[in-house]
């Protein structure tokens, strides 16, 4: 699998000098065939060709080969990532902790592996911890989430675009990734249960300080084809929600 993001700015692609699609921007998900891949510092770093870009996706170091296809979500992108041990400096570079390879979760090695990658200075400092692939767990439990008295579903917002586009939604959910102070906002992830891969999860920015676990309520004016800058493009998000923990 692959990595996180820290206190800065964050996307992929490098050696390919367009901008990464929208559809991935937005969400860190994309797939393709891989063109180009390294190992360095305990990390793998692939080269993904889409079909319309070629963009670049690092994880704690797993078993991939060129040729193979790699379908990767969560991806955090990071600009102008300088690697340490391989002596380069990326335009941009997706990290994740949730990719597969030839439809199968990417096989990492051991934990200490993982742990001397950390240790090895290739992230910058204050970066989050990012789990080995296959070792971040089973996550927050999201059996059972009832769904807010006049409210939507994760899925139901996401596929709804056009239903709900700049107006007010109403969800409950459960977070599943949180990064604080980022353009001046705390953003974090809901996941209710509901959709599946692609469909299953909504970007939230608030002022509420919480943590991945949460049972949330999140409400607030959804936002459409957003873009921040910096490689933040998002398709849907809910900005500057008041954000209850139950």
């Amino acid at each position: 699998m692959l990595a996180v993001l820290g206190g800065t700015s964050w996307a992929a692609s490098a050696a390919d000098k367009k901008p990464a699609p929208a559809a991935a921007a937005q969400s860190g998900v994309f797939t393709g065939k891989v063109s180009e891949t390294m190992n360095s510092g305990g990390y793998t770093y692939v080269e993904i060709d889409t079909g319309s870009a070629k963009l670049w996706a690092a994880a704690p170091q797993f078993a991939v080969k060129v040729g193979d296809k790699v379908a990767v979500a969560d991806g955090m992108p990071m600009m102008k990532y300088q690697s340490k041990t391989l002596n380069r400096t990326f335009d941009v570079v997706y990290f994740s902790g949730n990719v597969t390879v030839n439809g199968a979760p990417s096989v990492a090695p051991a934990a200490p592996l993982a742990a001397g990658a950390a240790a090895s200075g290739e992230l910058p400092k204050g970066h989050p911890a990012i789990p080995a692939a296959g070792g971040a767990g089973a996550g927050p439990d999201l059996k059972n989430i009832k769904r807010a008295d006049g409210g939507q579903t994760v899925t139901e917002i996401v596929t709804g675009k056009a239903k709900f586009a700049g107006k007010p939604i109403a969800v409950r959910g459960r977070v599943v990734k949180y990064n604080g102070g980022i353009l001046g906002k705390n953003w974090i992830h809901v996941r209710d249960g509901s959709g599946a891969e692609g469909t299953n999860d909504l970007t939230v920015t608030t002022d509420a300080v919480v943590k991945v676990g949460d049972l949330v309520l999140v409400t607030g004016k959804l936002a459409a084809d957003r873009d921040f800058g910096s490689g933040y493009k998002y398709a849907l998000i809910v900005e500057n929600a008041q954000v209850k923990v139950e």
